[in-house]
């Protein structure tokens, strides 16, 4: 199966919390299905897919970074590689700005976004399509800062993870999270 199956599947499968991920869902569908490379980073009109990764560890805490470039507190992620697929793109990012080893999905799909990019580095303004996943961690403790990508990492509790990310597309993400932990679905 080619990403563009594997990525076609996942969303048709994913079950969107509110009509916001919804229609990030139909947009993701119609890149997906008429760009010529809706992966690359050189694809600015209306922007490529990207991959993220929330990543939590048995405590229910969420780790975080200081986007150094970016100057917000996010989750990890960024550009899929040439012939990546996003889950594993995701995981790659999640291992390379947080140093951690042992990072495990929990699961598909877990949020889709869109969200604005200023221009910068050379490329114009545009979107990042980005697909989220979770994963957790059983070694915390075992984070190390990329100095070139952040300029913090922390791990919070859920209610200071939703603050310091202030934004609408965190807050839903946070009440996933939450579900999740409840539920204990995910052990």
């Amino acid at each position: 199966m080619t990403r563009h199956e594997s990525l076609f599947a996942q969303l048709k499968a994913h079950a969107p919390f509110d009509r916001v991920e919804a229609g990030h869902r139909a947009a993701m569908v119609n890149l997906l299905t008429n760009a010529a490379d809706p992966f690359s980073r050189g694809h600015f009109a209306p922007g490529h897919f990207t991959a993220s990764l929330y990543i939590v560890d048995d405590g229910g805490r969420l780790l975080l970074h200081h986007h150094r470039r970016l100057n917000r507190w996010l989750q990890m992620g960024g550009h899929v590689e040439a012939g990546e697929l996003p889950a594993l793109a995701a995981l790659r990012e999640g291992r390379e700005e947080s140093g951690l080893a042992d990072l495990e999905l929990v699961g598909d799909l877990f949020d889709l976004d869109i969200h604005p990019i200023p221009a910068g580095k050379g490329e114009p303004d545009h979107h990042h399509f980005d697909v989220r996943y979770l994963a957790r961690t059983r070694t915390p403790e075992a984070i190390v800062l990329d100095e070139a990508e952040s300029k913090e990492l922390a791990w919070l509790p859920l209610d200071r993870a939703e603050e310091l990310m202030h934004a609408p597309e965190s807050s839903r993400v946070i009440r996933k999270i939450e579900r999740m932990l409840t539920r204990r679905s995910w052990s």
